[in-house]
């Protein structure tokens, strides 16, 4: 009887110290994954801090070089005509050049110009040549979206010979950029430093107001 009576206390006391050892490996095990856990929420909190930072500062940018864009105060409704007027000539990105093309399956640069303003009721000269005498000059350094730029054509000693619409400008920089029907390869998008500057000529706005 007392064999027997050892015998289960020394299962007793070796069952508890298994127990033991389980439970303080399931409260480590715990603990690991609770610091990873903590770890990885720290370093989601910080890349999400970042995110936001550089949407702030990329927002930010944005709003100033639209100021510096536009340069004055505009009326609301001459925002919206100008931010439309850009979304139409976005909208023809890619369609091919064609010489003497008006649009809208393709387009010269002249006729491109043409066509865009039409949508809002501006009708311009039919060369760039003569598109040059449409509207108001306006200084490089007081460019702003919707302006008409100009440019020589191919031969530079030529005169004008190339126009397009600017989309945004840097006025502290006097750089901009245009949307215009290329020659090689349609509508698209260029800036107006290395080729462009050597050709630029001058701006014109017809969008007074």
């Amino acid at each position: 009887m007392k064999l027997k009576l050892k015998k289960i206390l020394t299962i007793i006391i070796m069952a508890a110290g298994t127990m033991t050892v389980q439970a303080e490996h399931t409260t480590t095990t715990k603990s690991v994954h609770e610091a990873a856990h903590k770890e990885q929420l720290a370093n989601a909190k910080s890349r999400m801090d970042k995110s936001v930072l550089i949407d702030f500062i990329q927002q930010d940018v944005e709003r100033r070089e639209h100021e510096m864009s536009v340069g004055e105060q505009l009326s609301l409704e001459t925002s919206t005509m100008l931010n439309d007027l850009l979304s139409e000539a976005r909208s023809h990105m890619g369609k091919r050049y064609r010489s003497g093309a008006k649009g809208p399956s393709a387009f010269d640069c002249s006729g491109f110009s043409s066509y865009v303003y039409r949508q809002f009721g501006y009708n311009l000269s039919s060369s760039s040549r003569a598109q040059y005498s449409d509207g108001v000059a306006v200084e490089k350094n007081d460019l702003r979206p919707g302006d008409l730029v100009f440019f020589k054509g191919r031969n530079t000693k030529g005169g004008i010979g190339h126009v397009g619409i600017v989309v945004s400008a840097d006025n502290e920089k006097g750089s901009f950029r245009f949307i215009h029907a290329s020659t090689s390869q349609g509508i698209k998008i260029d800036g107006s430093d290395g080729y462009y500057a050597r050709r630029y000529v001058g701006a014109r706005r017809v969008i007074t107001d």
